[in-house]
């Protein structure tokens, strides 16, 4: 088993300042524990407002789209993953001095202006959403400013002047066709399959610079996920111009914000034990039950990394998902939890780590 080394050293911006020749293994390294953070810290907020939509059928493209991103999302954590596990590190989940809490930063320091809070899909929350995946220079919108894209850029280029750190060791995979969503999880032996793991997170995120289409697409006509939560905010589809086809602008048919559950913003700490919003006791078990899942899910693949054969990580694996998919029945259940400060809000999801889970 590879060593677990100490990733608390340096942020994402630190590790930007460093010299080129100074982004050897360890750089890569510590790069890459960032990133498995990156990807971990956006499912939270996507799944709170993914699952507060109160009628999926009824906004099913809406569902849908944002359905796709969690998955996409989801194979991107585990190509970071095979991306640090493939230069013999070891990806640390199952620590709570690591995982991200809420409201809070991204990891690693990108963004610093964002603080990501977990609520119901609103106007704010979507707000959220694209501007965690917004690219430097996007085709629709304004900024310019350090992105995770740019972040995935500088990693890539060390790969290239370190290929022969990468040995494909202690690869998952993860054949997510039959779910009809996402990416599928391949193992990197190569750096041609490292240059097309970080071309999938990035355009997927961002799109390119040329176009906002995801050109990896699950669908025909498939944006990228800054754009698709940008078409959301908007209510509108994002079209070519008439005038001129290199220009795209929120012009397109309506797209109506579904109606969702009030989900209030979860503090910082949780709802609590005691204190004005504590919730009563169904509420908390409720709670409690998707803090288990989720730290347990975490466990398991952190473990299913290390582990010695390929059939035991896979069964791992398999037991992570499991995890997974046993959040969404509690966290919605306590989404219909009325918070009692007569505020007409509701409770949600924590997803805290807890280490007695």
């Amino acid at each position: 088993m590879p060593p677990v080394l100490d990733y608390h050293s340096k942020r994402i911006v630190e590790l930007l300042d460093e010299p080129a020749q100074g982004r050897g293994a360890d750089w890569l390294k510590e790069s890459l524990q960032q990133a498995v953070m990156l990807e971990l810290a956006t499912l939270p907020p996507y799944l709170c407002g993914l699952w507060s939509i109160e009628d999926p059928a009824q906004h099913e493209d809406v569902f849908s789209a944002i359905r796709r991103v969690v998955f996409d999302e989801m194979s991107h954590l585990g190509l970071a993953g095979n991306l640090l596990t493939t230069i013999g590190g070891v990806p640390r989940l199952a620590d709570a001095s690591v995982v991200p809490a809420y409201p809070g930063p991204l990891p690693g320091g990108i963004r610093p202006e964002l603080t990501v809070f977990l609520s119901g899909l609103s106007k704010g929350s979507l707000d959220l959403y694209a501007r965690i995946e917004e690219p430097d220079s996007p085709l629709a919108g304004a900024g310019a400013h350090t992105s995770i894209g740019s972040f995935y850029t500088a990693v890539l280029e060390a790969f290239r002047s370190h290929p022969d750190l990468i040995t494909g060791e202690h690869q998952l995979t993860k054949n997510m066709a039959h779910h009809g969503q996402g990416n599928s999880v391949v193992a990197i032996r190569s750096l041609a399959e490292v240059e097309a793991a970080i071309g999938v997170i990035k355009e997927q995120g961002e799109g390119t610079t040329a176009s906002p289409e995801n050109p990896h697409p699950g669908e025909p006509d498939e944006l990228a996920h800054f754009y698709v939560f940008r078409e959301i905010f908007h209510g509108r589809k994002l079209v070519k111009t008439a005038e001129d086809p290199d220009r795209w602008e929120f012009l397109g048919a309506e797209i109506p914000l579904p109606s969702a559950l009030p989900m209030g913003v979860v503090p910082s700490g949780g709802w609590g034990t005691s204190g004005p919003l504590a919730p009563e006791p169904h509420t908390r078990r409720l709670l409690d039950a998707v803090n288990t899942s989720y730290s347990e899910m975490l466990r398991l693949l952190e473990a299913a990394w290390q582990a010695d054969s390929p059939a035991t990580a896979q069964g791992l694996l398999s037991g992570a998902i499991g995890q997974m998919f046993a959040l969404q029945g509690p966290a919605r259940s306590a989404m219909e939890q009325p918070l009692p400060d007569g505020s007409g809000k509701t409770y949600g999801p924590e997803f805290r780590f807890t280490a007695d889970a």
